[in-house]
């Protein structure tokens, strides 16, 4: 039971959710001595399904409605997500209350110590659960293997310390959050490899008709991090890409200016529409649509369509 001193929060069981539910714990009772904050874990759907690739099952939404069920009902205060994992648009009477300081956006290789993606010899398998970074990876390095992967970050690391695959295309920002980071052989440039919208962001949600989380929660909130979110999220919105559509975006604050970058990519790594925007940082939701749109009209709608007709309805 929640009391005017405590805070429950819902999460995920996996090792990354509960590090990140926990680094909120211990962000929020910083901030707040005296608050009670608990831990709830729930199960997902995204977690019973273990078998297919999420493009097939519903995307990654699946990770998130059982939580965003238990915030409507009042029996969670606060849910913690990677905001990547997050739908475009979210359930009425629910809120992206802060995000706090975002970790590193970029995408990682584990692998052999050294390792380069773009060197890996001929006939190399690589695994990733991402649609986006297999096709990057095909565009850097078009003789690799992509290999469909699910599971959590040390489930997929294990398989390159097992053999079973030669290396892993994982977000850094997992891996370093989980204290794997001395296992990443290279960070992939996000201009040449751009991470998935609001990659390395935690996206703290209540109710809207909540003040009293979304007061505690002010405390947490980064600036910078609000903005390339705002940027990033505007891109997708825009865009209303399903899961099954490789899309990647990346924005960054320089003073009271943004420059973001987004792509839509087939599959396949071809075709592959790209553009960048920069303008003031106070715009960036327009600023993420703008460059939606661009693409959109540059045939990143026709890749969209096809794509989406291939998908079992």
């Amino acid at each position: 039971m929640t009391t005017a001193r405590s805070v429950r929060i819902g999460t995920r069981g996996s090792d990354l959710a509960l590090w990140q539910a926990n680094h909120v714990r211990d962000e929020l009772r910083r901030a707040h001595p005296g608050l009670e904050v608990e831990l709830e874990i729930i199960t997902t759907e995204g977690d019973r399904i273990q078998d297919r690739p999420l493009h097939q099952i519903g995307g990654k939404g699946l990770f998130v409605k059982a939580i965003e069920q238990q915030l409507l009902t009042g029996a969670v205060d606060l849910a913690v997500h990677s905001m990547k994992d997050l739908p475009a648009h979210g359930p009425e009477g629910l809120v992206i209350a802060c995000t706090p300081p975002r970790e590193d956006p970029r995408d990682a290789l584990v692998g052999p110590a050294g390792a380069t993606l773009a060197a890996l010899p001929a006939g190399t398998r690589v695994g990733t659960g991402s649609l986006r970074r297999g096709a990057l990876a095909r565009i850097i390095n078009p003789g690799l293997e992509i290999v469909p992967l699910r599971g959590n970050v040390p489930t997929r690391v294990g398989k390159v310390d097992s053999g079973e695959l030669d290396a892993v295309l994982l977000a850094a920002a997992g891996l370093r959050r989980l204290g794997m980071g001395p296992r990443i052989a290279e960070l992939l440039d996000p201009l040449s490899f751009c991470p998935a919208p609001a990659q390395g962001i935690l996206a703290l949600q209540c109710r809207e008709d909540d003040p009293r989380t979304r007061a505690l929660l002010e405390a947490l909130a980064d600036e910078d991090t609000t903005i390339t979110a705002a940027a990033e999220r505007g891109f997708l919105q825009r865009l209303g890409a399903s899961c099954s559509i490789p899309v990647g975006c990346h924005a960054v604050r320089e003073g009271e200016a943004l420059t973001v970058r987004g792509l839509v990519v087939h599959p396949s790594g071809s075709p592959c529409h790209e553009g960048e925007r920069r303008g003031p940082a106070s715009e960036a939701d327009a600023l993420g649509r703008a460059l939606a749109q661009e693409l959109l009209d540059a045939g990143a709608d026709r890749v969209m369509a096809e794509l989406d007709a291939a998908m079992p309805h």
